[in-house]
């Protein structure tokens, strides 16, 4: 029998005191709130006549970046700056990422009863811009005096997680789930949903301290968290649980990995009880702080090129010895066996030959995802398939003895035994620095994959759980005349023309790399970026190549930032 650590009815009749929401936290969120409050107030007052005012050019309700937008439950645009909009059905409008936005726009304002306000988060281009930043949109719904009502909204591009956005999702989620229940939990790990916004999820843990629903390490669902503490020690399921028992809703400060991450980042997590049927849980979600101290990346022990040496050196052995090599792979402490470096090796069907570090794991056939939902195993099998019978994986995977994966990177050898038999030898590195190497890999590999299958091949250069997207690498794919035909992390400029876009020098970055692609077969190339994520100008060095099939002529490429 386990201990419910949060009594559903308090032993102590005791008034529990929510925590104050905080005040927003920047200038530029409390002028949008106080605009949107005033322009619904002024529907309210004055009906449909307040429309032609925010229709003004130059005043308060329009300047700018900024504008007040006004919808009506429907999904009818009645207000926004672009006139082809207006008095037209907007519903189906989606993000980049297949987020429906005005219907998340509709529900902030009125999906839960008696809350008439709050947040949603979608990503956008700038207008007249190009590519998709992350836009947060105030909304309230107003009532005119005619009985119509209407979502009254304006929203601002902004990188920030405010505290009280954490707030309103916890909210949300919590009403969800006291209406549905059980139910709700796919609607809290939906990742075009409004629960996953940025690097902020919501989360839910029961009682007892087990991960109920955990979309950002989902390899931790159902597993009891009770104990866990992070670097400094802190018990941070154990002081949620206390923030909730005592006070019914607070925060709890801690450190965290960004999603995608192994490394932790200082966050900081509001909580809040919310009754699953007859059950106590708690539902949460944190805003890793900005400046906040992040810890110390472990020092890398390899480069790709050497990893790539050491497996091809260890296929030699094999092909020379056949399985008498393994012996000698077993060593620890030797050049085949050190830190988290090891062999092991697959038979063509995918079962585990051989294993260094866990001999233990030697004949199975696991065919199980990591946490991304990538099929890790055979990502490496379809590597070293290929004509040239080697090649990398990348996927998400715990270090030995850690709780949070990282991405490792595999390169994979196919090699032919002494007795015919063939074994597919692999060796991975946690948290590789991407270099050359693992961008000619990828782009190679695109190449054969489209000269073979032509522009059916495009549909798996997107896919997020496939070989050719990871960290923050993809592949995309270019037509002579400059049209953007696979952009695996900007679908928003697929079937565009960028013939003329330049780079932060004014280096005409697509005219350039079609052009040395067409000359040279294959080629790097060096342009100045905008970095993903905190928009610092970096150099970036993007690896293309011609590719044909049939009349058909591509370019594609991949990069990395230096």
């Amino acid at each position: 029998m386990t201990t419910q650590l949060i009594p559903s009815t308090p032993a102590i009749a005791q008034p529990i005191v929510p925590t104050p929401e905080p005040e927003y936290e920047h200038e530029e969120t409390r002028a949008l709130v106080a605009l949107v409050t005033d322009a619904a107030e002024l529907v309210v007052s004055e009906g449909e006549t307040a429309f032609s005012k925010f229709c003004v050019a130059g005043s308060r309700w329009r300047h700018d970046e900024t504008y007040v937008f006004v919808l009506d439950p429907d999904g009818n645009m009645v207000v926004h700056p672009d006139a082809a909009l207006e008095g037209t059905n907007q519903m189906a409008l989606r993000d980049i990422s297949g987020r429906p936005i005005i219907q998340g726009l509709i529900d902030a304002a009125t999906a839960i009863p008696n809350k008439r306000d709050g947040w949603h988060h979608y990503q956008w281009p700038l207008p007249g811009g190009l590519f998709p930043r992350w836009k947060s949109s105030y909304v309230r719904l107003a009532q005119a005096p005619s009985g119509k009502r209407y979502i009254v909204g304006c929203g601002m591009y902004n990188e920030r997680m405010e505290r009280v956005f954490v707030i309103d999702a916890v909210a949300n989620a919590v009403a969800l789930i006291e209406a549905r229940g059980q139910a709700a939990f796919a609607s809290l790990r939906d990742p075009v949903g409004p629960f996953l916004v940025k690097d902020a999820y919501v989360f839910v843990i029961d009682s007892d301290g087990v991960d109920l629903v955990n979309p950002g390490f989902p390899n931790l669902e159902g597993r009891t968290i009770l104990d866990l503490t992070d670097k400094h020690g802190t018990h941070l399921v154990r002081e949620m649980i206390e923030v909730v028992r005592t006070r019914g809703s607070g925060w709890v400060d801690y450190m965290w990995p960004k999603p995608g991450e192994s490394v932790s980042t200082q966050k900081s997590a509001y909580v809040r009880k919310a009754a699953l049927g007859d059950r106590t849980v708690i539902v949460g979600c944190g805003v890793y702080l900005a400046e906040a101290p992040v810890e110390a990346r472990p020092p890398r022990t390899t480069t790709a090129s050497k990893l790539m040496t050491l497996v091809r050196n260890g296929a030699a052995l094999l092909e020379e010895k056949g399985e008498a090599a393994y012996s000698e792979f077993r060593v620890q402490g030797s050049k085949w066996f050190h830190d988290t470096s090891y062999f092991f090796a697959l038979t063509t069907d995918g079962t585990m030959a051989f294993h260094a570090a866990e001999p233990a794991r030697e004949g199975e056939r696991d065919f199980a995802l990591d946490v991304l939902g990538r099929p890790f195993r055979r990502m490496i099998l379809d590597a070293a398939a290929g004509a040239s019978g080697e090649g990398w994986s990348h996927y998400m995977f715990p270090m030995p003895g850690m709780v949070f994966p990282a991405w490792k990177s595999t390169f994979a050898k196919r090699v032919t035994l002494p007795s015919g038999a063939q074994r597919i030898l692999c060796s991975g590195i946690y948290n590789m620095q991407l270099d050359k190497a693992l961008i000619e890999d990828v782009v190679h590999r695109a190449a054969a994959l489209i000269a073979e299958h032509g522009r059916a091949a495009f549909s798996r250069l997107r896919d997020r759980t496939g070989p050719f997207m990871f960290m923050d690498t993809y592949v995309f794919v270019t037509g002579l005349d400059g049209t953007e035909l696979v952009n695996g992390a900007l679908p928003s400029l697929e079937g565009r023309n960028l013939m003329s876009l330049k780079d932060l020098e004014g280096t005409y970055v697509v005219r350039d790399e079609i052009a040395l692609a067409m000359k040279e077969g294959s080629a790097w190339f060096d342009c100045y970026w905008f970095t993903p994520g905190d928009n610092r100008p970096a150099l970036k060095q993007t690896f293309v190549q011609k590719v044909q099939s049939g009349e058909d002529i591509f370019v594609v490429g991949s990069g990395i930032y230096v």
